[in-house]
């Protein structure tokens, strides 16, 4: 009889080992998943316009605002590229999760039927076209020429103001689609100004930088074309990454922030972007004041009518809210 009450205490000190340590087991995975450090790829350009990414990216305010929902850790990679175009391919392949370009591009992706919708609105922008020509003072002066005007990309959204200028002045919108040279902005600056170009399309602050040129003369129909009260650049989001709710909810509260930031210490947001300008602090200042920074679209599905009315894109979009996620406000 000892020895059976032994056994039986024995084997329900192993059972109980097992079941302890198979718990223990499961705690620790539990931890792992919890502490997992979450990723994700975020695009951007070149330019004053994206100011609220540089502060979004150097005061790490999607990791804070993540780890503020969760009290998980997040991995944000942020990628440099040309133009609107490569983050669309980016989006395309999977490389990239968010991005943000000018509102040509964006609609052209949506268009498309990509996987994603404008997550905000961040800035709108001085526009101008430059000429280092005083013969050629307007728009006229190029149709019918071959001489070269550098912008981003075809389809970006440079190329889509300069269509929407001709188009309101009487001329086809297609009409210097011939003329067109991609170039990222510093470029087509550079080939304006050595003679390489006879034109370049811009935004701030290069178009500050030939502003001051007197040796640079302006057309004017295409600043007139579309303000800077109107969206340039756009957040665009995966709708797999709409779906990871405190995921997006990090993505659009960093963007509050920065925005924020901008309109009520301009000097500190300055500060935060002037290297990536290429200016002083002062000078970053006045070009933000110069904008506008604001989580809500102006002329979203404006843009998006002239470019099915023009052939940019697709006719299959018929309303605001399908170029838009659900927290988007404005037009």
């Amino acid at each position: 009889m000892k020895k059976l009450l032994t056994l039986v205490l024995c084997l329900l000190f192993v059972l109980c080992g097992c079941s302890s340590a198979s718990n223990e087991a499961k705690e620790e995975t539990a931890e792992e998943t919890k502490t997992e450090t979450k990723k994700i790829a975020i695009a951007y350009q070149y330019g004053l316009a994206y100011a609220p990414v540089i502060i979004v990216k150097e005061k790490g305010l999607m990791e804070e605002a993540y780890k503020n929902l969760t009290g998980n850790e997040l991995q944000v990679e942020w990628v440099q590229m040309s133009s609107g175009a490569d983050i669309n391919n980016g989006i395309a392949s999977g490389e990239i999760d968010a991005g943000f370009m000018g509102i040509g591009p964006a609609m052209t992706g949506i268009s498309k039927g990509l996987n994603y919708k404008v997550f905000t609105n961040i800035s709108g922008q001085e526009h101008g076209m430059m000429s280092n020509d005083a013969a050629i003072a307007s728009l006229g002066d190029l149709v019918g020429t071959e001489n070269q005007i550098a912008l981003v990309n075809i389809g970006s959204i440079q190329h889509i103001i300069l269509a929407k200028a001709l188009a309101e002045n009487g001329y086809d919108a297609h009409a210097l689609d011939a003329n067109i040279v991609a170039m990222k902005h510093p470029d087509g600056m550079a080939s304006l100004e050595s003679g390489a170009v006879k034109c370049h399309l811009t935004s701030s602050p290069y178009i500050f930088y030939e502003h001051d040129n007197a040796n640079l003369y302006e057309i004017k129909e295409v600043h007139e074309a579309w303000g800077q009260d109107k969206s340039f650049i756009v957040g665009i989001a995966s709708t797999e990454l709409n779906s990871d709710a405190e995921l997006y909810q990090a993505l659009c509260d960093s963007f509050v922030a920065a925005i924020d930031l901008i309109n009520n210490n301009v000097n500190e947001a300055a500060a935060l972007t002037c290297d990536f300008n290429g200016n002083t602090a002062e000078v970053e200042a006045d070009y933000l004041q110069r904008g506008v920074y604001s989580t809500e679209t102006n002329g979203l599905f404006e843009m998006l009518q002239f470019m099915q009315d023009n052939d940019f894109c697709d006719k299959n979009i018929t309303s605001y809210s399908e170029l838009v996620f659900d927290n988007v406000k404005g037009n």
